[in-house]
């Protein structure tokens, strides 16, 4: 069961996790190396003793997919999950002229007033994206982040040609796509989380394994489950496989001190049975749209809110 696994994550990062000062400044508990199995075929891996919004990651998920990496598709799609990092660059800019928001993760947590401001600005943020294409080209793209490597790694289209290598040589131990890219991660926005993962097919079945370098548990873990299951589900339906387990190992596993009352919460719920899929027939995983992919029979406990350190 997932949540299950997961909490045991959660409660052993609580119980043996080192106190450490992060980039972000708001200090986490952190543990390193730790590793999760889900068995796909019991029900799709979205955690129930909190609510996951599916949608935000389907959206992002054919965002990489597709090599996007403008936020403007996120948002056409009320996905806001990456505009705090697309905002950073825009009130840094000397074409920002607004109030000042140095240091706006932190400000909205703590200043009412402040926050306020922040939301005018976010959302006028977002409403120049959409609408403005020079504005949006200038401050929605990210760099080369995740779709950029998947589809674009040094001119290496390796999500295609890992698709390609299942159909034609499932017993390769080279079904390898990296988003670590040494040579341009000082052109990314965030250096990808989620650094490399692997395809594995026996008796008929696909397995995948993430390695993710840095794991945000409470925010970013039970998203990153939920992707990389979902993308595993998908490319064995294009390469007529069954589907086989999702294994997820973890190298800095850290809760942030801020999230610390939300994880206790969450622990104390008991889990609901795991929802299902429901997937349009497709012939490749790049002509996907978002209408194609629904999840089903989802119950679980309402949202935990928690601040995103940016």
């Amino acid at each position: 069961m997932v949540d299950k696994e997961y909490l045991k994550l959660c409660q052993n990062i609580l119980d043996n996790g080192i106190s450490k000062e992060d980039r972000t400044g708001v200090g986490t508990k952190s543990i390193f190396g730790y590793q999760m199995k889900f068995d796909l075929s019991k029900g799709f891996p979205l955690l129930t003793t909190k609510k996951v919004n599916f949608n935000l990651v389907w959206s992002e998920l054919l965002w990489f997919i597709k090599g996007d990496t403008n936020i403007k598709f996120l948002l056409q799609n009320k996905n806001n999950i990456w505009n705090e990092w697309a905002f950073k660059k825009w009130i840094e800019s000397d074409e920002y002229t607004g109030p000042d928001m140095t240091d706006f993760g932190h400000r909205t947590l703590v200043d009412e007033e402040f926050s306020k401001l922040y939301k005018e600005q976010m959302n006028l943020f977002k409403e120049k994206i959409l609408s403005d294409e020079d504005f949006s080209s200038k401050y929605g793209d990210l760099g080369n982040v995740y779709g950029k490597q998947w589809r674009d790694f040094n001119g290496i289209d390796q999500l295609k040609n890992v698709v390609e290598q299942i159909k034609k040589n499932p017993s390769s131990r080279r079904l390898i796509v990296s988003s670590w890219n040494p040579a341009e991660v000082d052109s990314m926005a965030l250096p990808p989380c989620h650094s490399l993962f692997q395809f594995y097919v026996n008796d008929g079945k696909l397995s995948c394994q993430l390695y993710q370098r840095s794991g945000d548990v409470f925010l970013g873990v039970p998203f990153n489950i939920a992707s990389y299951a979902l993308l595993t589900i998908l490319i064995a339906k294009e390469c007529n496989l069954e589907i086989g387990e999702f294994v997820h190992t973890l190298g800095d596993a850290h809760i942030y001190s801020n999230h610390f009352e939300q994880v206790k919460e969450q622990m104390s719920r008991e889990p609901f049975a795991l929802p299902t899929l429901k997937i349009n027939d497709f012939d490749s995983i790049f002509d996907l749209q978002i209408g194609d992919v629904e999840l089903v029979n989802y119950e679980s406990h309402p949202f935990i809110k928690a601040p995103i350190a940016v």
